[in-house]
């Protein structure tokens, strides 16, 4: 038998050993700055950095199964850790002195970084403008979502050019002139997670803090090939909740989801990504299915004190409700919508 990777083994025992016994406490307050603190020493805050700039350039099925692992654990601390990836894969595959000066911090977990660029998927309504200006660029309007206020170091923000290109720049995470944070959100799962919107009202950014430029079909297109495939948080958490499931339907529900898991799995390493997309997206809303399914099995198989706030079959429910929008597009939300009509 092979070895699990170190990334794996550091990831389980981040779980086992802290994840797992506080996510019921942490689900009611927010992510404990200890908690991302072992994130940052761990090394999986690296997971898709260059070797030369401190990380590990891990395989693909690495990636995952610490996602899964990570997820079914707390999925509110795995979901600060992971808008994490988005900007070093971004500074990876970018070149210039932002490159240099940033990816480092963000491989080695000196440096926590958010995004800020979901609205995108709004357009052509336009949420956040970014301007030139003064030799730099002004963005204005208003970001809905923004995950890990307070906790993260630095955000990767997007807006939209008058030449309707997508622009993406990194900003300090703190409120500074022109950005204004409201209050965190009380959400129905992942309050913990710390999310609020932000308000940009001529937050300025020198033009050397720009790390992509891209035509919006061009993104859009990118986009739609990272969106379409089962997300592995999702197996994760219908992992965790069929562990408190009666057995039988444990057993079922579990044979299942390993075959979706497989099949899902496969796509990504076999096939070249904008290949069998809506074989990809049936496999990601079946694999919604089953979370959902699973999670049901473990609130039922719990009774009446499921309900508790402090159950954890009530919250794996919740966070799976959560995973059923995370991500979403409308070409996902009409798959998923025609799934459930038949």
């Amino acid at each position: 038998m092979t070895a699990p990777h170190p990334l794996v083994t550091r990831a389980r025992r981040l779980a086992d050993d802290l994840l797992a016994p506080h996510a019921e406490q942490v689900d009611q307050g927010e992510v404990p700055v200890g908690h991302l603190r072992e994130i940052r020493r761990s090394g999986l805050l690296g997971l898709h950095a260059p070797t030369r700039y401190g990380g590990s350039a891990a395989p693909g099925a690495v990636v995952r199964e610490t996602a899964e692992i990570l997820a079914g654990a707390c999925c509110s601390t795995w979901f600060v850790q992971t808008q994490h990836h988005t900007p070093v894969l971004t500074l990876a595959r970018s070149e210039g002195p932002l490159r240099e000066r940033l990816l480092g911090g963000l491989a080695s977990g000196e440096l926590l970084s958010g995004v800020a660029y979901a609205h995108l998927r709004a357009y052509p309504r336009v949420p956040v403008r970014a301007t030139r200006e003064r030799g730099g660029w002004r963005f204005d309007g208003r970001v809905p979502w923004y995950t890990g206020w307070g906790l993260n170091d630095v955000m990767l923000l997007a807006g939209v050019t008058d030449a309707d290109e997508e622009l993406f720049a990194f900003a300090q995470a703190r409120e500074q002139p022109g950005l204004r944070a409201s209050a965190p959100m009380r959400l129905a799962a992942l309050t913990a997670a710390r999310t609020v919107s932000l308000d940009l009202d001529g937050l300025w950014l020198p033009a050397e803090a720009v790390v992509l430029r891209s035509p919006h079909d061009r993104w859009a297109a990118t986009d739609r090939l990272r969106t379409v495939n089962a997300n592995p948080a999702v197996f994760g958490v219908a992992e965790a909740a069929l562990a408190l499931a009666d057995e039988d339907t444990a057993r079922r529900l579990r044979a299942r989801l390993a075959e979706v898991r497989e099949r899902a799995y496969a796509l990504i390493d076999t096939a070249e990504p904008d290949e069998r997309l809506g074989e990809r997206l049936a496999l990601r809303t079946r694999a919604h299915e089953l979370m959902r399914a699973a999670t049901t099995a473990a609130v039922v198989t719990g009774g009446g004190r499921s309900m508790l706030l402090t159950n954890r079959a009530q919250r794996l429910a919740r966070e799976a409700l959560f995973l059923l929008v995370q991500g979403q597009t409308a070409e996902s939300r009409s798959a998923h919508l025609e799934a459930l009509a038949h």
